[in-house]
């Protein structure tokens, strides 16, 4: 979506010398845009924390419900955004770009004292430059990955943002490096899923007897994901019905959209084995579960936070598997998050033609038959949870505010300050 900005006035195209002066409103506007469930999740804490210091602070922008319940006006809704994949993006683009046109200007007609792009890389990185150098502070909440494939886009990200909000204890180190201002936050999901899991009781809420072996099924939020995936996810589950008599599956669906179409999958490919869909209640399903077959995303951390061993799938369009492949634009040795987090491989991750409902099958009873190994995870797991958990929405208000009163600056001073595990303190460069 970056063929936009060569076209566009106003767009920076260089170094922010030109940038018209910053402003502070009383009370505070900020701006802000997200995508999909997950970023509706972390918008609608971090606007709570936020109103916790600015009761009176107004926030506006590209909103889900949980936003809107916290008092954001929104100028279209999150799931506007939900696509994925570097051609699949193809078919939406000529609406993402009126769309983004749309809420630029109206950004630059209200002048908002930030501007905070929460995940959605594609659409929010190609919307900051204008809004930076009209002087409008700007802040990307969830890093991109490119310390994983096309590293080169933090060059430019360093021109146009003035703030990285990052989860994950690694990143803060990498923008240090290259000159962008991070801060490491923890991630929010940490805050909120408890630390030891009561497996009793949700086996309870969900009508689950105490014994006997459920595997949770989760074939991702968007339309494109369920498409690739629910077929092979509905037949790994007749495949271990086939195979283990008694075994239950329950399936978190995160709206109505995946829902039918996850059903439609599992009477085609699952007829007869008895599927319970859930309304929501993903963590719920989680710590129920005995093992997680789940896509590649942000519920691989909540899976890990539940502290549940898991198998991991992830499909793209041919043609954008193809380029990664090809291309050799693919620098992280893993794509699942709790392998990335552990440093090494600790769940199966299977891509791409590899997953077939046999493959699936056979990793999740894998860690069905092998309790030991699921034991040593959770312990991982729980290790994790902890370096994690760092009260996110709070830091990433507070991070905000040190920017709008000019105590962060673009240009780490100490590239070599590391981000180790809990390190949230003053980031190099950062004025006190």
């Amino acid at each position: 979506m970056s063929s936009e900005n060569e076209d566009e006035p106003g767009v920076l195209d260089g170094p922010a010398a030109h940038r018209s002066p910053l402003t502070v409103h009383s009370p505070l506007r900020i701006a802000i845009v997200a995508g999909e469930l997950s970023g509706d999740n972390l918008g609608a804490a971090f606007i709570r924390s936020m109103r916790a210091r600015h009761p009176d602070a107004q926030f506006s922008g590209i909103a889900g419900p949980r936003m809107v319940a916290e008092g954001c006006e929104c100028l279209e809704p999150s799931e506007s955004l939900a696509v994925m994949g570097l051609f699949e993006v193809l078919s939406h683009l000529p609406r993402l770009l009126r769309l983004r046109r749309r809420v630029r200007n109206h950004f630059l007609a209200t002048r908002p004292d930030v501007f905070i792009g929460v995940d959605a890389p594609e659409f929010n990185l190609n919307l900051a430059p204008a809004l930076h150098e009209a002087g409008i502070r700007t802040v990307q909440y969830v890093s991109p990955q490119v310390w994983a494939w096309r590293q080169g886009r933090v060059e430019r990200m360093a021109r146009f943002l003035d703030l990285v909000l990052c989860l994950l204890p690694f990143e803060k180190r990498f923008y240090a490096e290259h000159g962008l201002a991070a801060e490491f936050v923890g991630h929010p999901l940490a805050d909120q899923v408890p630390f030891v899991p009561d497996r009793a009781g949700a086996r309870q809420g969900l009508g689950l007897g105490a014994t006997g072996e459920v595997v949770a099924i989760l074939p991702g939020s968007r339309r494109g994901e369920v498409a690739r995936l629910g077929a092979d996810f509905a037949g790994a589950a007749a495949w271990l019905a086939a195979r283990r008599p008694g075994i239950r599956f329950v399936a978190p669906m995160a709206n109505t959209s995946a829902r039918e179409m996850f059903s439609q999958a599992l009477n085609t490919h699952a007829p007869g084995v008895a599927v319970e869909l859930l309304e929501g209640q993903a963590q719920t399903a989680l710590v129920a579960a005995d093992a997680v077959l789940v896509a590649s995303g942000t519920a691989t951390l909540e899976t890990l936070l539940c502290k549940r061993p898991m198998v991991v799938a992830y499909r793209l369009g041919a043609l954008t598997a193809w380029l990664l492949r090809s291309m050799g634009v693919m620098k992280a040795p893993y794509f699942a998050q709790p392998n990335l987090l552990a440093g090494r491989r600790v769940v199966p991750e299977i891509f791409q033609e590899e997953v077939t409902p046999e493959r699936l099958g056979s990793e999740v009873a894998h860690w069905l038959d092998h309790p030991g190994e699921c034991a040593e995870l959770e312990r991982l797991f729980g290790e994790i949870h902890l370096q994690l958990r760092q009260d996110a929405s709070d830091l990433a208000a507070e991070a905000v505010l040190k920017l709008i009163r000019g105590q962060f600056t673009n240009f780490p001073q100490n590239p070599s300050q590391g981000c180790a595990p809990g390190d949230h303190g003053t980031s190099a460069g950062v004025g006190s």
